[in-house]
């Protein structure tokens, strides 16, 4: 368990990458002006709620709209980060198995082979394919059997949230088999006979394809995409005329262990080893280990997700989190509910509320206060802030300051018209703050339709402007609490 006493030292998808891009902090440099003024300056509507704490003395320093319980987006991150740390350790590992369920004889299992996920979120193709030629070298040629696949050690979630469009690829389903982040590539070329669509489970060696997920395309105009599943298939209804030139992009899947099941059948065939099509259990596997995968250290994972910010990352480690500590949440507010608990008892944050572990979920809320005062909490483990990203502050011209005096290492969280940062600073004599800086428009906000979730107008502009008053705040603090 984190302890409570501060201490002086703190320390859309892309079409080829599985790794969501990088959002970059933009921000131009304003005058020093009061917390009011800076906030009014930044024309962003809704509330602001700001605060920074010394670390060396634990002391609040400064705060504005103390009372405001905001949005935190994907600062929400950063404490399942530390809940996670705290219940599972740096170095846990997720784990995922082959197992037979029989005895093997002449090349033959008498029985099941099953494909069992221990919820790691980062399992991809070429991990996939690694499992299937060491099942293969165990000299299995064909099963008797079934293949199996259980996703059964986290619950079965559909979306991370259920009012983002249908087909964004940053909220797919959960379970405990995810594979690419539960996401297929969908692309298109246009050549001599035509327009021609693909969907496969690509990796950076292989690239199986996908058959329990079609695409349909539509002379519609809109919507782009449309889903629905139909006869065990997972189907995308896409509009023709927008799909321009040739492209991809990554579609979330719905029906994990189907999806799974299906390219390890493939690749299982590619190292000599037949199988009859993936069939889905609810029933905890039991039988000899043929295969495992083990995932990178917990303290390496949690560096990605606060850097890359993968949503999937986040709600599979604190699930997993939660069923360590006793409880099996049979929903992502189930588990957020025991992730307040801890952040009460640990962290002193005792108004969170956690809808999920990522943030994506809207209404989840976190006053700037408590999470400042938390993360000054959090600093005396030193666990946080290495796997925090460094944010690099702007020059007066907009452009990145990589000799910036005040040093930041902070976790950002971007939804339309909802903006966060959190972290540590250190200005230039040397002393570190813990801070945080909430924004949100949430009138603006519930006007969206689902389908302008997407990229809203004057969203892009709302939160340049957001990230602007950021390091208004930090470059406030720097001055005024430092020499």
């Amino acid at each position: 368990m984190f302890g409570f006493a501060a201490t002086a030292g703190v320390a859309e998808a892309p079409k080829t990458s599985l790794r969501p891009k990088l959002r970059p902090i933009s921000v131009k440099i304003q005058g020093d002006v009061p917390i009011p003024a800076a906030i009014e300056q930044a024309k962003l509507g809704g509330k602001t709620g700001v605060a920074v704490v010394d670390l060396a003395s634990g002391k609040l320093l400064e705060s504005h709209g103390g009372k405001e319980k905001l949005p935190p987006a994907s600062v929400a991150k950063s404490i399942t980060a530390l809940y996670a740390l705290d219940t599972l350790g740096a170095d846990f590992r997720f784990q995922t198995r082959v197992v037979a369920n029989g005895s093997i004889e002449n090349g033959t299992l008498d029985g099941d082979l099953i494909l069992v996920g221990g919820g790691d979120p980062t399992l991809d193709t070429d991990d996939l394919n690694a499992l299937a030629k060491a099942t293969a070298a165990r000299g299995i040629k064909k099963v008797t059997g079934r293949l199996l696949v259980y996703g059964g050690a986290l619950p079965s979630v559909e979306s991370i949230d259920g009012g983002q469009p249908v087909h964004v690829g940053y909220s797919p389903a959960i379970s405990g088999i995810c594979l690419n982040f539960n996401r297929v590539f969908f692309e298109w070329r246009n050549g001599a006979e035509g327009l021609s669509v693909t969907l496969d489970a690509r990796s950076e060696r292989v690239r199986p394809p996908v058959k329990s997920v079609k695409v349909v395309l539509d002379p519609r105009a809109a919507p782009i995409y449309e889903y629905r599943k139909r006869g065990g298939v997972e189907e995308w209804s896409v509009s023709r005329p927008a799909l321009g030139g040739n492209g991809g992009r990554w579609l979330p899947v719905r029906q994990p262990e189907v999806y799974a099941g299906e390219v390890f059948r493939w690749l299982a065939a590619q190292h000599g080893l037949y199988l009859p099509a993936a069939k889905k259990t609810s029933s905890r596997p039991k039988g000899t280990v043929l295969a495992q995968h083990q995932s990178a250290p917990l303290s390496v994972m949690l560096q990605r997700m606060l850097k890359f910010s993968t949503n999937l990352t986040a709600e599979t480690i604190g699930l997993t989190a939660t069923a360590k500590r006793g409880v099996f949440a049979a929903n992502l507010r189930a588990s957020g509910r025991e992730m307040e608990k801890w952040a009460r008892k640990s962290l002193g944050i005792k108004s969170a509320k956690f809808v999920d572990h990522s943030g994506l979920g809207d209404a989840s809320r976190m006053l700037a206060g408590e999470t400042a005062l938390g993360l000054a909490r959090a600093a005396s483990s030193d666990r946080l802030r290495p796997l925090l990203k460094e944010i690099i502050l702007k020059d007066a011209k907009g452009k990145p300051d990589k000799a910036h005096p005040i040093k930041v290492h902070a976790k950002t969280g971007t939804l339309n018209f909802v903006s966060g940062l959190a972290g540590y600073m250190q200005a230039s004599d040397g002393r570190v703050m813990a801070f945080a800086v909430f924004s949100a428009n949430e009138g603006v906000r519930r006007k969206l339709s689902r389908a302008q979730r997407e990229r809203p107008e004057g969203a892009r502009g709302w939160n340049r402007r957001a990230r602007q008053l950021q390091q208004v705040m930090i470059e406030r603090w720097g001055r005024i609490y430092s020499g």
